[in-house]
């Protein structure tokens, strides 16, 4: 391995002739948590779907673990975890692991393990439709862990949940990048940047930033995440 995770080298990915994202050139470290954060429409999601290979990309060149994004060889190294839950709702907990678990070959006691892991012991033999929202977002994450995947690709997941549910949700990120794992994770709240070793900044498809949040903060002289992102876009107007 490089010591990177993911390499993009002038990555644009253009749509009905609108341009989502404008030659991203950045790294991932592996086994750490970078945030990738920036508002609503900032071309977040596409570049996330560019990673995990269902997104063409129309320039550059793209590695995720060293092989080319969409390799049939990355099929079982990456967890991703949509905004939405991936879930069959009218399947228990325990029947949708079941099923995804076997197109991994993950055996019984993988399974068990994770559903230890999420924290839904008590509801898995409950049907996913009947969980609440941050149920089933771990129910989600946990679809993701059963491969037990090499890199994590999380859209939004702590998004609409309550502090005391993405605070768990973080302490288990936190224990997958000790673990070696490495997580790419996607938000529109600053606050959750402030949880993140390194970060990826990005508006309107361009990357402001690409490195330590310790260093960012420093680069702008500012305080907080929020502020320096502030910062950032006021440089790039200039």
């Amino acid at each position: 391995m490089t010591g990177f995770a993911i390499v993009a080298s002038g990555v644009g990915v253009k749509k009905g002739g609108k341009t989502i994202l404008d030659g991203l050139d950045f790294t991932v470290k592996a086994g750490t948590i970078t945030g990738l954060i920036g508002p609503s429409g900032s071309g977040k999601t596409t570049l996330m779907r560019s990673i995990v290979g269902v997104q063409a990309t129309s320039s550059g060149d793209l590695r995720v673990l060293e092989q080319k994004a969409g390799s049939k060889k990355l099929r079982r190294s990456i967890g991703y975890v949509t905004q939405s839950p991936a879930v069959y709702t009218d399947l228990t907990v325990l029947q949708n692991l079941l099923y995804f678990g076997n197109l991994v070959r993950a055996n019984h006691k993988k399974i068990d393990h994770v559903i230890e892991q999420v924290q839904l012991v008590d509801q898995r033999d409950q049907l996913v439709e009947s969980l609440s929202g941050g149920q089933k977002a771990r129910v989600s994450l946990a679809i993701a862990l059963v491969g037990d995947p090499e890199l994590f690709v999380l859209d939004e997941p702590t998004v609409g949940l309550d502090p005391v549910l993405r605070n768990e949700l973080w302490g288990m990120f936190k224990d997958l990048a000790k673990d070696g794992k490495t997580l790419l994770i996607s938000s529109h709240v600053m606050d959750e940047a402030e949880r993140c070793k390194n970060l990826l900044l990005l508006r309107d498809g361009k990357l402001l930033w690409n490195d330590s949040r310790e260093l960012l903060l420093e680069h702008t002289r500012k305080d907080t995440v929020g502020d320096a992102f502030i910062a950032m876009i006021k440089k790039g107007d200039e």
